[in-house]
């Protein structure tokens, strides 16, 4: 690894992670020390209100834990203490810094994690006009789409928007997550999920409508959004058919990924709201 490292220049929460991670990978590749520890976290908070998945979600983190002596897994949630500290201190990407930091794109085919103050600037923009009373209008809350989601910065940062302008995102925005690579799939669901956003995030290819699996936040499952998603789902299929019925017939058109990802947050939504995975609730 190169002796430039950003990570001396952050915060502490992040340096202090980094030199965990470094202190297991004496007998393990630093990237699949990462990889591990962002599975496992996800797997801990998923387990804890994903009751249809919990069973196969165990058994992968024991097939995971096996790899580890004991000194070494006592390190996992000493990691976890600092990703916690670090989105304690305000909205940031602190797994996609953390990933660049240790310099781990060259494995994962040169990724690169969009820098958060150009994901805040980017948010700003595009919520300037999601004030209460617009939010009010669209029926109490917003949707978010990100496709190629990476950490979930992006969505981290338009939660943050919503947020300095008064609204409330942790129940009035849903934002649905997508990126084809498992480990970027679990950095979006842990950070995601402790800071408290309803979001459905899904491991697959967005351009070719793939869902190889989904993971569903605190937020979504004790904020009830499989239901509200259905709702809405249903309200827009019947705007959509009585709009069918009075305009003339046109050629469909392609579906863009925003739209894409629409399709499936709905269809998850209302599967899960017909299986038994809300026992519980």
């Amino acid at each position: 690894m190169s002796k430039r490292n950003p990570l001396n220049l952050s915060s502490a929460p992040l340096k202090a992670c980094a030199d965990l991670m470094r202190q297991v990978s004496y007998r393990h590749r630093i990237h699949q020390v990462f990889a591990d520890f962002c599975e496992m976290s996800a797997i801990s908070i998923s387990n804890a209100v994903d009751i249809g998945r919990r069973e196969a979600r165990e058994a992968r983190y024991l097939q995971i834990a096996s790899r580890y002596e004991r000194s070494e897994l006592e390190q996992f949630p000493r990691m976890l203490a600092h990703l916690v500290e670090g989105l304690e201190a305000g909205p940031c990407d602190f797994l996609g810094e953390l990933f660049m930091g240790l310099e781990l794109g060259n494995h994962w085919v040169g990724q690169f994690f969009t820098p958060y103050p150009v994901a805040s600037m980017m948010a700003r923009m595009n919520a300037s006009h999601l004030t209460p009373e617009a939010v009010h209008e669209l029926g109490g809350f917003v949707t978010v789409n990100e496709p190629a989601c990476g950490a979930g910065g992006m969505v981290i940062a338009f939660a943050e928007a919503l947020q300095s302008q008064g609204v409330n995102y942790q129940r009035c925005m849903h934002a649905t997550l997508q990126d084809l690579d498992v480990t970027a799939v679990h950095m979006a669901y842990l950070q995601a999920s402790l800071m408290y956003v309803p979001a459905i995030v899904i491991q697959g290819n967005t351009l070719a409508l793939e869902e190889r699996d989904h993971w569903v936040t605190p937020a979504h499952v004790l904020g009830g959004w499989d239901r509200k998603l259905a709702r809405r789902a249903a309200a827009h299929r019947a705007a959509a058919a009585a709009y069918t019925e009075a305009a003339p017939a046109a050629p469909a058109e392609p579906l863009v990924p925003s739209q894409e990802l629409a399709v499936a947050r709905d269809r998850i939504a209302v599967r899960r709201l017909s299986s038994d995975q809300l026992a519980l609730f």
